[in-house]
């Protein structure tokens, strides 16, 4: 039967900060509490809220002495809010490190009465900086300069939408946009902005009609010149009002051999779809990159890196490259071929793709895929998943700036987290390597990419934060209905039990092309391994673990995929004796919070409790609230036949069966100031089955952080109370009876 698109009783839900909604958070706050107890009293609280974690760094130049500044944002128990320090790496590789704190946002909060969240900063590059004294590394001298400019993006209680305020760092202080100096300053909005010069910024924000698109981002992008108005800036760059977004930025590759100052710009279409103009210099003018919507490009040098997300015929060369491929070519040779299919014909685009030569530096297979890449000034250093374990291969660029060589790295994929990141891309081969795994804590390393960092020294660590020693991690498969295979990874204590006693959590995501894999969860291990429990990841659908295609399978109309894996997971963790239906939780956030949302509605008999974080819920209205509006791709539009055709089916919000005498316990939790999935969605589901259950054994608890962001969170102590909370609930759930 089809859900009506009738009235809804609890719009009133949907104003985010009216008198009513709040009133309605803040009562089932405190009726939660009451049923559940207060979290912030738990013995775990001091683990999760420990100052032990990797304080990773990046690089913003040289001093005077020509080590390295090296900056950190840091926040633990003194510092809740936040600092941003700096020190050497000759300091940072002691013992006990030396900081300097450039910005306490703790002072500046109480200063300015408001609650400030970091959310990073967008550094004036030391090329396109005059004052910033850079001189690249030579055979006989190191590089030099630093960053002198930094545009600092600043949330008010952990929302999407920033300030920007531009901060000098050599006075260490934000440039005053009414002083000599006119420092860059916006209003809180959705803005992005990156610099093209150090007087000029490519913007793109909130300006008025016309300026933002209906998903709520950037419509059109502003050369804005120090000094004056950002109304008064030109429009050089816009999309449609229907796309999601659209933005300019520079690829500087200057600094690599035949490189250019590579100039983008991109119009998000849809959120898999873009269609990009580029140029290698700023005299010359754009061109529409003759590549597939969902092919993205970079740039290493002279090279264009495209990466493939559907089979691609079109390309000028006889060829066919596979989704989920990496290749690259002459970016120079493939910009005129580009220009050739935009003006010249036929005639013209075949004699341009005569020219390009292809080279491929991934190609999947049935069981691999590509998880992306990172590099140094002379290497690229390629991630990929073999059935979900992750591979890392070096690659050299050639002599004169040739085409890349594999030079070493792993021979087979490992049950373990890896990335590498440079120290500094544009004058160094050195790279800070970090490893972990669902049982070993992160460790970091100062490694050379130039020898595959097999001389890799250990930096940093993190000490084990639960005990791990009992622990194994085994990779299952379940068998979804349709046939597929569905890898899982499962934490659990040696020699397990195989009686069905043991709480057992389930947690996936399954959208988006994001894939789920081994990395040390403090949370997990501390709030449920610790207590005995079994973890489990389940890899399904929607999620990127085999690459464009795993993820395509599921969207829209076959959008039941997702969830027919997740059930077919957690059936035969079942079946096997792991646990029953009684010793099953399972959780899941954002996009995974409208999977777990579908387990309340679909397969309530599997689970003895669910937990639905910052979830959506109402896909019926959910591309009106927010964000919501960019997501049409991923899951359809309910104003087409979509709604008919396929999704009032995964429309938990519609799917709640008022015949129903019992549901599993299920704990929903979102954030007041989350303005990217609207609160709405949690808001009305608990409001609808609170009234619908009355009298029932529908035991809904619901709990709503006043302040956090998407994160549900805006500081450690947040964050642990949010952790204990939910775990608490789960696992009451499954070994104790929870209130009614």
């Amino acid at each position: 039967m089809v859900a009506e698109k009738g009235e809804d009783a609890y719009t009133f839900l949907e104003e985010v900060e009216s008198e009513e909604s709040i009133a309605f958070a803040k009562g089932a706050n405190e009726k939660c509490l009451a049923q559940l107890g207060d979290p912030s009293r738990r013995p775990t609280n001091a683990s999760l809220e420990s100052d032990e974690r990797i304080p990773h760094v990046r690089l913003l130049g040289y001093d005077e002495a020509g080590d390295m500044l090296l900056f950190n944002f840091w926040r633990d128990s003194k510092n809740p809010k936040g600092i941003w320090r700096k020190t050497t790496l000759a300091s940072y590789q002691s013992d006990s490190t030396d900081w300097t704190t450039v910005l306490d946002l703790d002072e500046l909060a109480e200063k300015e009465d408001i609650s400030w969240v970091w959310k990073g900063y967008v550094p004036l590059s030391r090329s396109l900086d005059e004052k910033s004294g850079y001189k690249p590394a030579t055979d006989s001298s190191p590089p030099e300069g630093r960053v002198t400019r930094v545009l600092l993006n600043l949330s008010r209680g952990g929302a999407d939408a920033t300030y920007l305020r531009e901060f000098d760092l050599l006075t260490e202080s934000f440039v005053d946009p009414d002083g000599d100096e006119q420092g860059f300053s916006l209003p809180e909005g959705k803005t992005r902005a990156r610099y093209k010069s150090r007087d000029v910024l490519l913007v793109g924000a909130d300006t008025g009609e016309g300026s933002m698109t209906t998903s709520g981002y950037p419509r059109t992008v502003r050369e804005w010149r120090r000094g004056t108005k950002i109304e008064d800036a030109p429009i050089v760059f816009q999309g449609e009002n229907t796309d999601v977004s659209c933005g300019q930025y520079i690829y500087d590759e200057t600094h690599r051999e035949g490189g250019a100052m590579y100039e983008v710009q991109s119009r998000s279409v849809s959120f898999y779809d873009s269609v990009y103009n580029a140029r290698s210099d700023e005299s010359k003018a754009f061109v529409k990159l003759a590549i597939d919507p969902k092919t993205s490009p970079s740039f290493f040098g002279r090279w264009l890196i495209l990466n493939i997300k559907e089979d691609w015929t079109d390309n000028g060369s006889a060829k066919t490259f596979k989704s989920g491929s990496l290749i690259y070519v002459d970016a120079e040779a493939f910009f005129e071929f580009s220009k050739a299919k935009e003006y010249g014909g036929e005639g013209a685009a075949k004699e341009a793709g005569a020219k390009l030569e292809y080279h491929v530096l991934f190609e999947p297979t049935e069981s691999t895929s590509y998880a992306g890449y990172s590099t140094t000034k002379n290497f690229l250093i390629l991630y990929s998943l073999d059935h979900v374990k992750e591979k890392l291969q070096y690659f050299r660029i050639g002599e004169g700036g040739g085409p890349f060589e594999l030079v070493g790295g792993d021979s087979e994929g490992a049950i373990r987290s890896a990335s590498a990141s440079a120290v500094d891309p544009k004058d160094s081969d050195l790279l800070w390597l970090t490893e972990s795994s669902y049982t070993q804590p992160s460790t970091m390393y100062l490694a050379d990419a130039g020898k595959c960092a097999e001389d890799k020294r250990e930096l940093k660590s993190l000490p084990h934060m639960y005990d791990s020693s009992e622990l194994e991690v085994t990779q299952g498969f379940a068998t979804s209905k349709d046939g597929t295979e569905v890898p899982y990874f499962m934490i659990a204590k040696k020699g397990l039990v195989l009686d069905g006693s043991t709480p057992t959590l389930l947690y996936g995501y399954g959208g988006f092309e994001i894939s789920l894999g081994p990395r040390y969860i403090t949370t997990v291990g501390i709030s449920w391994l610790e207590r005995g429990g079994v973890y489990v990841e389940a890899n399904i659908r929607g999620g990127g673990e085999y690459g464009p295609q795993w993820h395509q399978s599921a969207l829209k109309e076959n959008r039941n995929k997702s969830y027919e894996d997740f059930i077919a997971v957690g059936e035969h963790l079942v079946a096997s004796r792991v646990c029953t239906p009684k010793t099953l939780a399972c959780r899941g956030g954002s996009n995974g919070g409208l999977l777990t949302g579908n387990m309340l509605v679909q397969a309530p008999e599997l689970f003895g409790a669910i937990h639905i974080a910052v979830p959506l819920l109402d896909m019926q209205r959910y591309h009106k609230l927010l964000a919501g509006a960019s997501w049409m791709a991923e899951y359809g539009d309910p104003d087409t036949d979509d709604w008919e055709n396929f999704l009032y089916k995964y429309s938990p919000y519609h799917n709640i069966d008022e015949s129903r005498e019992k549901y599993p316990n299920v704990l929903l939790t979102t954030s007041t100031r989350d303005d990217r999935v609207h609160p709405a969605h949690a808001r009305k589901m608990v409001k609808k089955m609170w009234d619908l259950g009355e009298g029932k054994e529908w035991p809904v608890f619901y709990y709503e952080n006043i302040e956090g962001g998407h994160g549900g969170a805006a500081d450690l102590k947040q964050s642990a109370f949010m952790t204990s909370l939910s775990y608490d609930f789960m696992w009451r759930a499954l070994t104790t009876s929870l209130p009614k």
